[in-house]
C-alpha cells in the first residue's frame, strides 16, 4: 500500500506576532530611511562642519564596533570556538578597563581655551596647535574633530561584549544543551530593570528642570566651571548629570545585556543555517565603517577640493564660503550638495529594504537575524552619535528604548511562524490591529518629542520643571503615556483573542 505523504501545512504566524514584527521594521525603516540621512544632511550643511566631523567618527567606529561583536560570535560559537573563550574574555577586560579610563580622564579632566574652561571630552581644543595645515589646528582637524568620550564608550561596549560572549562559549564547553530556553527570568528581569529606569528617568524629567535642581544643589557653582570663582569641574549640574547619567547607563547596561542574551538563545539551536547569514550582516558593516572614518579624516581637504571644481561652477554650487579668503576654514557644504548626499542613503537604504522582502522567503533567518542586529546597532549610533553634554542624557533614553523594543522582538521571533490560535480576524479583530498600530504611532511620535537634539525639530511640546522650578509642558510624555496604556491595552486583547494571519 502506498504511503500518503502527510501536507504540509502553511506557514502561518499569530496577529499579535505579527504586529510586533510590523512595529520592529517600521522603526527601522524610519531610522535608515528617515532619521539617518537627515541627520548627516544636517550635519553637512550647518554652519560648521565640527558636527559632521564628530558624527563621521561616531558612525565609524559604531560600525566597526557591530563587525567586531559578529567576529566574536563567530568565532565563538560557529559551531566551536576557533579561538580560547579566555582570549576574548581577557581582550573584552583590557578593552573595557581602558575604555573606562579614558572615560574618567575625559570627563573630570579640565582644559582651558579662550578663557573658557571645559573638560577634556574634545581634542584638539583650540589653543592647541600641530603640523596645521588648511586653517586646522592639528592637520587639516578643526577644534573638537575627536570625541573622546565616544571612543571610550564604543570601547566599554566592545569590551563588555568580549567579556559577556566569552563567558557563555567558556560555559558550553562543559555544558552540551543548545536548546533555546526562550525569555528566561535573567532576560525579563534585566528588560524590566531597564525598562522601570527608563520610565523613571522620563517622569523625573517631566517634573524637574536639571538645571533648577543644580543651582539648589550647589548654589555657588550651579552649572558654568569657572576656576577664578572657585568653580571646578564639581558643579551643580555636574552632580545631576553624573547621576542621571549612572541610572541610565545602568539601564542600557541592562537592556542591551538583555538583548545579547536573547540573541544567543535564539541562534543558538539553528546557528549552521544563521551563522553565516550572521556574518555576512557583519562583514557589511566594515566597509560603511571604513568609509565614514576616510570621511572623518579627509572631510576638510574633500571640501576644499570640490570648492575648487571650476566647471560650470560646481565648486560654488555644492560649497559655500563665508569668505572667500579663508577657504576651507569658512567653507560648509550646500544646500544642494546635502540633497545629493541625502538622496544617495535613502535611495540606496530603500533598496536595502526592499531586497529583505524579495529575500524574506528564500532566506528568512538573514532577514530576522540581520534586522535585529541593525536594529540594534541603529540605537547604538543614537547614543555615540549624540554625546555632547547637553545631549547624552536623551541619546541614553533613546538607545535604552530602541534596545528593549529589540529584546522584545527577539523573544517573539522564537516561533514567529507558530500557529497559536485559529480564530479568523474578522471585524473586531481588525479594529484592534488598526487600533493598535495607531496607538503605537503617537505614542512613537511622543517618545521621539522628548529629546532636545539639535537636528529634532520635536512633534510635540515637551518643557521639563513641571515641579522645579514649578513651570513646564509635559505634554510629550503625558501623550506617551495615554498612548501606550491604550495601546498595550487593545495589544492585550489581540493577544487573548488569538486571532491567526
Amino acid at each position: 500500500m502506498q504511503r500518503v505523504q502527510p501536507r504540509e501545512l502553511p506557514e502561518r504566524m499569530s496577529w499579535a506576532r505579527a504586529l510586533i514584527f510590523g512595529v520592529g521594521f517600521f522603526f527601522i525603516t524610519a531610522l535608515l530611511i528617515g532619521q539617518l540621512p537627515g541627520y548627516i544632511f544636517d550635519e553637512l550643511t550647518a554652519s560648521t562642519l565640527q558636527g559632521m566631523e564628530q558624527g563621521s567618527l561616531a558612525l565609524g567606529l559604531v560600525c566597526l564596533l557591530g563587525f567586531f561583536i559578529v567576529e566574536v560570535i563567530v568565532l565563538l560559537f560557529d559551531p566551536k570556538p576557533v579561538l580560547p573563550p579566555m582570549l576574548f574574555i581577557g581582550l573584552g577586560l583590557v578593552l573595557f578597563v581602558g575604555g573606562l579610563a579614558l572615560l574618567l580622564w575625559a570627563v573630570l579632566t579640565p582644559v582651558t581655551a579662550g578663557g573658557v574652561t571645559t573638560n577634556s571630552q574634545y581634542f584638539p581644543s583650540a589653543n592647541f596647535f600641530w603640523n596645521p595645515l588648511l586653517d586646522g589646528n592639528v592637520l587639516w582637524l578643526e577644534p573638537g574633530a575627536v570625541d573622546f568620550v565616544l571612543i571610550a564608550v564604543v570601547l566599554l561596549i566592545a569590551g563588555a561584549a568580549a567579556m559577556f560572549y566569552g563567558s557563555l562559549a567558556l560555559k558550553e564547553q562543559s555544558d552540551p544543551d543548545r536548546s533555546d530556553p526562550g525569555t528566561t527570568p535573567t532576560i525579563r528581569g534585566l528588560t524590566v530593570l531597564g525598562s522601570v529606569v527608563l520610565f523613571a528617568y522620563m517622569l523625573f524629567s517631566m517634573l524637574v528642570d536639571p538645571n533648577a535642581l543644580a543651582a539648589r544643589i550647589n548654589p555657588a557653582c550651579p552649572t558654568a566651571i569657572d576656576l577664578a570663582k572657585g568653580c571646578g569641574m564639581i558643579t551643580g549640574l555636574f552632580v545631576v548629570n553624573a547621576i542621571e547619567g549612572t541610572l541610565l547607563a545602568i539601564a542600557v547596561a541592562a537592556t542591551l545585556g538583555a538583548f545579547a542574551l536573547r540573541l544567543h538563545y535564539l541562534m543558538r539551536p539553528v546557528r549552521k543555517r544563521v551563522m553565516a547569514p550572521f556574518y555576512a550582516v557583519g562583514v557589511n558593516l566594515l566597509p560603511f565603517g571604513l568609509a565614514f572614518l576616510l570621511l572623518w579624516f579627509f572631510l576638510y581637504p574633500l571640501l576644499d577640493w570640490i570648492h575648487s571644481w571650476s566647471l560650470a561652477g560646481l565648486g560654488d554650487w555644492l560649497t559655500v564660503c563665508a569668505r572667500k579668503s579663508v577657504v576651507p576654514g569658512s567653507c560648509t557644504f550646500s544646500q544642494q550638495a546635502g540633497y545629493i548626499v541625502d538622496a544617495f542613503l535613502t535611495m540606496n537604504f530603500f533598496v536595502l529594504l526592499m531586497a529583505a522582502i524579495r529575500v524574506w522567503r528564500t532566506n528568512r533567518n538573514m532577514v530576522i537575524i540581520g534586522s535585529f542586529w541593525v536594529a540594534a546597532v541603529l540605537g547604538l549610533a543614537t547614543l555615540v552619535t549624540h554625546l555632547h553634554p547637553e545631549e547624552a542624557l536623551i541619546a541614553l533614553l533613546l538607545c535604552g528604548g530602541t534596545l528593549v523594543m529589540v529584546t522584545i522582538w527577539t523573544s517573539v521571533a522564537r516561533r514567529e511562524f507558530a500557529v497559536v490560535g485559529e480564530r479568523n480576524l474578522g471585524c473586531l479583530g481588525q479594529w484592534l490591529v488598526v487600533g493598535t498600530c495607531l496607538f503605537v504611532y503617537i505614542a512613537a511620535f511622543a517618545f521621539f518629542s522628548i529629546p532636545g537634539f539639535r537636528e529634532t525639530e520635536p512633534n510635540i511640546t515637551f518643557t521639563p520643571g513641571l515641579l522645579i522650578p514649578g513651570k513646564g509642558a509635559p505634554d510629550a510624555i503625558i501623550v506617551f503615556i495615554l498612548m501606550g496604556l491604550l495601546a498595550a491595552l487593545q495589544f492585550y486583547f489581540l493577544v487573548r483573542n488569538r486571532y491567526k494571519v
